[in-house]
């Protein structure tokens, strides 16, 4: 993109959930408590499950009306008590134990009074840090078969709304600004987040648009509620249109059995993001402007509308104006999403916060390879020297893979890429030996920064280069 002209879904059920933490009295006598905010509490009250939650003391942090008049004790009575004290046969303690759920456990309180329980551990960094059941209660044993399912869709929806997922690390504090045009954007994204209104995040690849949408959820009345991203580029019209708005049982061939729940649904009373809005479908757009407008959608294949309070941010590195001109995105879309217009400068047009963030890129590497990494003066010249096609994307690899080649934990120019290192008008001068080795660094550079400098990535690096992973590691000096 020229100038500035107008990268997740939720995890599936099976992953590792995260649950919102603060300290206070609980948190300095036995650690971190967990915070169900009020939003969370009124729908886990609304549901006719019984759901119960512990921490990672066993002792109970909630349970919804259904589960105390199952008990017929009060809020006061149970909340901060050890669960076998409340309930002696509880398995959920066991779940804590083991880190793995249990699921469809049967239970009888009386011989005609049959009821059963999923039960799942709740973690935090993949530490198990607290449980969560959901009860079912049947009166005929017989409806107990027929229900599992559609009672583990719903457990697995519960368990989704469990306060908020902790995947907003960002905060405008996250966000290096020392020329005067970020601190301009800095500044205008800090006025969007305290209000309600829409923001449209443009700029090139690379240039930390889902960081700025975070920091705006962070900073926002919403803070406290869900941030849900998506990446639109990454589905077909279809499938993004399902995992937008959800789809009932039987809308479609391969549909799920008591249907999906949608990211406007799960994001309700939070933040949507929607990342590379430009590539969004057209009739897809008209949707997306109606639930934006009205505040309700309908999901695939279903004929009552639900409501939703969502406040969207989106991103683009595409031109939209140009879209619009090309028919290609709708122009009353463009203005529902671009309250605040927010431009994010390429890293060519703000080379005074390289060495900032630098200075922050190295100290994350250092953490994560366990040794101290720093810089040298001339290796910082030479990347203040370089134009940044990648924008900070490109600049953390390039630190990364040259932190793998120092020996002593200083980079130095000659660890750096050479097309970092070396304008082209000097390439002429360069023995055949020297070229060839530039050249491997930079094809080797260019498949990590596509993907990624874990070891996944590097595994798929080797196998596109046709070398093994230990060659890989051979010519990146780690």
């Amino acid at each position: 993109m020229e100038g500035c002209q107008a990268e997740s879904v939720p995890p599936p059920f099976d992953t590792q959930l995260k649950i919102w933490y603060t300290h206070g009295e609980i948190a300095q006598k036995a650690g971190a408590a967990m915070i169900l905010h009020e939003k969370t509490k009124a729908v886990f009250h609304a549901m006719r499950e019984g759901i119960l939650l512990i921490d990672d003391q066993t002792r109970i942090v909630f349970g919804n009306r259904s589960y105390l008049e199952f008990l017929n004790k009060t809020e006061r009575e149970i909340v901060g008590q050890p669960l076998r004290d409340v309930r002696p046969g509880a398995r959920l303690p066991e779940v804590l134990a083991t880190g793995q759920p249990i699921l469809h456990a049967p239970r009888m309180e009386e011989e005609s009074d049959i009821y059963f329980v999923n039960m799942y551990p709740i973690r935090v960094d993949g530490a198990v840090v607290g449980g969560l059941s959901v009860v079912t209660f049947k009166r005929d044993a017989y409806d107990f078969r027929s229900e599992l399912e559609d009672y583990e869709r719903r457990s697995r929806q519960v368990l989704h709304r469990v306060n908020k997922v902790n995947s907003t690390r960002y905060t405008f504090d996250s966000i290096v600004a020392e020329g005067e045009n970020v601190r301009d954007v800095k500044a205008l994204a800090k006025k969007a987040a305290v209000t309600d209104a829409a923001v449209l995040l443009s700029s090139e690849s690379g240039t930390g648009k889902e960081l700025y949408a975070q920091a705006i959820h962070n900073a926002s009345p919403r803070r406290h509620e869900v941030f849900v991203a998506i990446n639109c580029a990454n589905f077909n019209a279809n499938t993004l249109e399902s995992e937008l708005f959800g789809y009932v049982e039987g809308a479609f061939t391969g549909a799920k059995r008591g249907g999906k729940m949608g990211l406007f649904e799960a994001a309700n009373g939070g933040t949507l993001f929607l990342d590379e809005v430009s590539e969004m479908d057209m009739g897809l757009q008209a949707k997306l402007l109606r639930v934006i407008q009205e505040g309700r959608f309908r999901p695939v294949g279903g004929v009552s509308e639900i409501e939703t309070d969502v406040r969207v941010i989106s991103a683009s590195n595409a031109d939209l104006q140009q879209y619009i001109q090309q028919g290609r995105f709708r122009r009353d879309l463009f203005y529902r999403l671009s309250t605040f217009q927010i431009c994010i400068p390429p890293l060519r047009e703000r080379r005074g916060d390289i060495p900032s963030l630098a200075r922050v890129i190295l100290q994350e590497l250092s953490k994560k390879l366990k040794r101290s990494i720093t810089i040298s003066p001339e290796a910082l010249h030479a990347l203040a020297a370089h134009d940044w096609p990648g924008n900070v994307r490109e600049l953390r690899n390039v630190l990364e893979f040259s932190a793998y080649l120092s020996d002593n934990g200083v980079i130095q120019q000659d660890t750096l890429p050479e097309s970092i290192v070396r304008p082209a008008t000097q390439w002429k001068q360069i023995p055949l030996s020297q070229r060839v080795r530039a050249f491997e660094q930079s094809e080797i550079h260019k498949l990590l920064l596509r993907y990624g400098s874990n070891l996944e990535g590097k595994k798929r690096v080797a196998e596109e280069l046709g070398i093994s992973l230990a060659t890989l590691y051979n010519k990146i000096g780690h």
